[in-house]
Order: C-alpha cells, then structure tokens, then sequence
C-alpha cells in the first residue's frame, strides 16, 4: 500500500511543502530511511538527523522545517499525525474469518461468521463474540466474558470467567484479565482463601500489554475506562478502578480497592498503595511510589514517604547527589566556627 503526500495532508490536516504526488509505502526512522520512507521528528534529540535524511518525507514541526531536506509535513503534533499514518500504511493483518479445527468451542458460546478463532483457542460456555472479533493461538475466553466488536485477543491470553471487554481493544500475548485477586484472611491456623466473586470491565478502545495482569474484583468489579493504555507487566490488582485515557508505563503496580482518575500518565515502575485516589490529570515521574492520596492534578515524583510536586522533586533529586559535598563543606564551616570560638 502507498499513500500520496497530498492525500495524507488533506486527510489529517498537514501543511505540505513538496510535491503532493510523491508516493510513500512505509515509515522509517530519520536515519534509515529511503526513497519511499515517511519519517516524522518529535523530539528535538534526533534533530541532528534530520539534514542527512534520505525519506521521501518528514512529518515535523514548523521549528523544524527551515532543516528538512526532503518534503515536509508540518503539523502541531508530529508524533500523532505520524502514527495516523503509520496505521494506514502498516494495518494489523486481516481476519481469515472462521474456527480454527483444532479449537475447542462450547455449543452454546455466540460466535459471529466474521470472527476469526485461530489454533488451539478455547471458547468456554456463555461466551459471547461481537463482530470481527480475533482469537489468537492458545488463547482462552472463561465462561459467560463477552468481547465488544473488532476487539483482538493475541496468543496466549487468558480471559477468565464473567469479563467484560469492549469494542476495539487490544489484547497483547500472556495477559491475563479476571484471575483472582490476593485475597486471603488470616486466622490462627494460617491463611483462608476470600472469594472473588466480582469480574472485570474494561471498556472501548483499550490496550493492554504483554503479560500484564488485571485481577478481578472481591466483590465489585475492577473497571478499566475506555481508552486507557497499559503497557507490559503492569498488575493491576482487585477492585481497582482506572479512568478514562490514563497511560500506564511498564512495571507498575496498582495495590486493591485504588482509583485512579481520568487522562493520568504513570511513569514506569510506580509503585501505588491501595485503597487511594489519584485525582484526573496528575502525571506521576517514573518509579515514583504513592502512599497517599493526590487530590489536585500536576505532576509529582519521589519516593513512598516523600511524594512531592514535580520540580521540588527534581531539585532535590539534584542535590541528594550533592549531600557528600554539601556534607564535607558544612564540616569544614564547623571546624572553622569552632577555632574561632577557641580563639575569641
């Protein structure tokens, strides 16, 4: 497939300087990029690269285009309009619509003729398809979890009993949606298991990462809003509540019974407390831990005990790497203090 550079500014608003008929058929980094490449800028590290660029054409800022060599695409988010353009070019794989002989299908699961359920897939009793919907190799879908239309399942993902997932997500392979929460009472004699009755609903437009867990509820469901981005290796544990358009980095961990609000960022390796709110539009630094509630949007790091706004948290960042300096010149002042005192 190849998209003419005048068709891609009309359909998402770009101002183009270069020929319109100029025919791109991939995206390419700056630096490997060739005659037929679309390329984009977006952050100014790489701008160093774009002067010995060979793409066809640069989707760029207007700061940027003085510097391009090859015809500009100037738009306000480059990086937006770049991944447009790299889902036309570059679409998932078409469904070959049917069931795979060697998947195992319950009798009364609710497939339409339009899905796809590869090899080795197991559709459990009560299941419900929507449209177009694709069930990758070895996956499984538990017992009454419906899956909204065009959504797709990669392998090797396990969708346990009672899930609700909606239209258009993405399922990424080893994830696990619906396992048991942690869940367990003590007693005298050791551990008692706590049931988990409750399920899971996650809604449109969502993506989820390879291996990465969301348990389902104790007792209410854990609800993931619509739009929201989790990267790989994320749990998110029982009864845990995250909003609409939240991006969630790798390796975070989400403990029971929080809510996190709507369009947050969370940085990789945070590490957030249970049963707290995080307010809609804080972004969290990378491996910042939460022990507490935040209540009012921002951006904040640090560490459990010291959560703090974001520029506090970066300056005092800085200066923990200055302590052994700091340290040694306030000995000196005392030192220095103390021979004036001896000598007065």
């Amino acid at each position: 497939m190849s998209l003419a550079l005048g068709d891609i500014a009309a359909r998402f608003g770009c101002e183009l300087r270069g020929d319109p008929d100029v025919e791109v058929s991939h995206v390419a980094t700056l630096t490997n990029a060739n005659g037929g490449s679309v390329s984009f800028l977006a952050n100014a590290a790489y701008r160093d690269q774009l002067a010995e660029t060979r793409a066809a054409a640069v989707i760029l800022g207007s700061d940027d285009v003085d510097a391009c060599p090859a015809a500009a695409l100037i738009a306000e988010n480059p990086y937006a309009i770049y991944a447009h353009v790299a889902t036309e070019l570059h679409p998932p794989h078409s469904l070959v619509a049917g069931v795979h002989s060697t998947a195992s299908v319950a009798a009364d699961a609710q497939i339409p003729d339009s899905c796809e359920v590869a090899p080795g897939g197991v559709i459990e009793s009560g299941a419900v398809l929507g449209e177009r919907v694709y069930v990758g190799p070895n996956t499984f879908v538990g017992r009454d979890s419906h899956l909204g239309d065009d959504t797709r399942l990669m392998g090797n993902v396990s969708v346990y009993h009672g899930v609700l997932i909606g239209a258009r997500c993405i399922i990424h392979s080893g994830a696990v949606i619906g396992a048991d929460g942690f869940g367990i009472a003590q007693e005298s004699t050791g551990w008692t298991k706590v049931p988990q009755v409750g399920g899971v609903e996650i809604g449109d437009d969502v993506e989820i990462g390879a291996n990465t867990t969301v348990d389902r509820g104790a007792i209410d469901d854990t609800v993931i809003g619509n739009g929201a981005k989790l990267d790989n290796q994320i749990q998110i544990a029982h009864n845990v509540t995250i909003g609409e358009h939240t991006a969630m980095a790798a390796l975070t961990g989400v403990s029971g019974s929080s809510s996190i609000g709507a369009r947050c960022l969370i940085g990789g390796a945070s590490i957030i407390a249970g049963h707290l709110s995080i307010c809609d539009n804080v972004m969290l630094a990378a491996g910042t831990g939460v022990a507490s509630a935040i209540s009012q949007p921002g951006a904040y790091g640090g560490f459990p005990a010291n959560v703090e706004e974001i520029g506090r948290w970066r300056k005092n960042v800085i200066r923990y790497g200055q302590l052994d300096e700091m340290a040694r010149r306030l000995r000196k002042l005392e030192k220095q203090l103390a021979k004036l005192a001896d000598d007065s």
